[in-house]
């Protein structure tokens, strides 16, 4: 008899027997993936490339729990990072993304009757999902995040906003609201038990109140081999299955799981509850996991020389190669490759990163605009569903480049 694909891998890899699994408890994590002296953070602006290649560093040593299915950083340093400081999350510049944020975000509102009623969104960001729902009908919102830059607040919602610069924590347990939002968020969460418990104690006697968190699938990264949703600022990693095992174990009760943004992402509504309820239908369990963990393991270093051949054969004949996405994806793709001259410039349409530096890599980020007298033979894209605009913008400045993705 053959054993199961949990069984399997753990027979291929070694144990760690003191790594606990942050969402279910469980002792002893399989280590499926490592990755030494990495950026700690992958948003963070640089001024100079000095600063940028001397950036503070961490492992990242995946774990996988093989009584839930999840992912985590078994060597995480969370008083590493800060996220007060220069950070640059937002893809709000991207057409693309802005056209699904007001999507999403009147789906719940009609989806949550949220029309004139409160809302609290953790981890907001420049709070532009926030801002957006109060500008279709929320009627007041309250947001956190450390990295909220005041000066930076225009929509004609704004004082039906309060916005608060700090991390998330008991410290706002009071605060609650129809609606608890939280758009990825949860993946830069250590301790995720312990924080869906923050959320769920201070949701005690409102039981009405809508849940409804956004965050990465792990499930696609694996599948696709696509090493460069991989980086330190991720220290866990959800699948449909082990986030609504997280939500049960945490006492809410999931009403909708769903993929969205070409399923990249995972879309769980939830209100608090007991914790029962049947599994829902995009629910996969520990061993489908762990089947996609070992096919990641084995394609892992036949992709990454693909795309080393990839660059090295442009550069070989005199090409230029840029990348286009200088966030957590580039820098992670970078930092994965060990690519350094090979790759002189990034490109992002945000132009608060202009003429600042990646950290880890120390290349610089330049505005789109650069490419029309740098004439790159290659443009590599750090996520498919933006080919269609970066393609419009390559054509409208008459560069010829070849335009892949990653």
């Amino acid at each position: 008899m053959s054993s199961s694909p949990v069984r399997s891998l753990l027979d291929e890899v070694a144990t760690d027997p003191a790594a606990t699994c942050p969402a279910c408890g469980a002792q002893g994590l399989a280590i499926v993936h490592e990755h030494r002296g990495i950026p700690v953070h992958s948003c963070r602006l640089m001024d100079t490339r000095e600063q940028a290649e001397t950036f503070t560093r961490g492992d990242l040593r995946l774990g996988f729990c093989a009584v839930c299915g999840f992912i985590t950083n078994t060597t995480y340093e969370p008083e590493k990072q800060s996220y007060f400081v220069s950070y640059e999350e937002t893809q709000g510049f991207s057409p693309r993304f802005r056209a699904f944020m007001k999507e999403l975000a009147q789906r719940w509102i009609d989806g949550h009757a949220l029309a004139g009623k409160d809302v609290l969104e953790i981890g907001c960001g420049k709070a532009e999902f926030l801002l957006l729902m109060c500008e279709l009908g929320v009627g007041h919102g309250v947001g956190i995040d450390p990295a909220i830059v005041l000066e930076r607040i225009e929509s004609p919602a704004a004082d039906r906003v309060e916005l608060i610069r700090d991390l998330y924590s008991e410290k706002y347990g009071h605060l609650s609201g129809d609606a608890v939002i939280c758009r990825h968020t949860l993946e830069h969460i250590h301790p995720v038990a312990d924080f869906m418990r923050i959320i769920r104690r201070s949701l005690e006697g409102r039981p009405g109140t809508a849940v409804l968190f956004e965050l990465p699938d792990v499930r696609r990264v694996l599948d696709e081999c696509a090493f460069w949703d991989i980086y330190y600022e991720h220290c866990t990693y959800f699948t449909p299955g082990s986030l609504a095992r997280l939500f049960r174990a945490t006492g809410f009760d999931v009403t909708a799981l769903e993929l969205d943004y070409d399923d990249q992402y995972i879309l769980i509504e939830a209100v608090p509850g007991s914790g029962q309820g049947e599994p829902l239908p995009l629910e996969e369990s520990p061993d489908e996991v762990a089947e996609a963990v070992a096919g990641f393991r084995r394609r892992f270093e036949s992709v990454e020389e693909r795309w080393r051949a990839e660059i090295g054969e442009v550069r070989a004949r005199g090409g230029r190669v840029v990348v286009w996405g200088s966030g957590s994806k580039g820098v992670s793709f970078l930092t994965t490759l060990g690519i350094q001259d090979e790759i002189e410039f990034v490109v992002d349409i945000n132009p608060h990163k202009h003429g600042k530096f990646m950290p880890g890599t120390g290349h610089e980020i330049v505005a789109p605009r650069f490419l029309s007298e740098y004439r790159p033979e290659l443009v590599i894209a750090m996520n498919p569903i933006y080919l269609e605009e970066i393609q419009a913008d390559l054509d409208a400045m008459g560069v010829s480049a070849r335009l892949l993705a990653v």
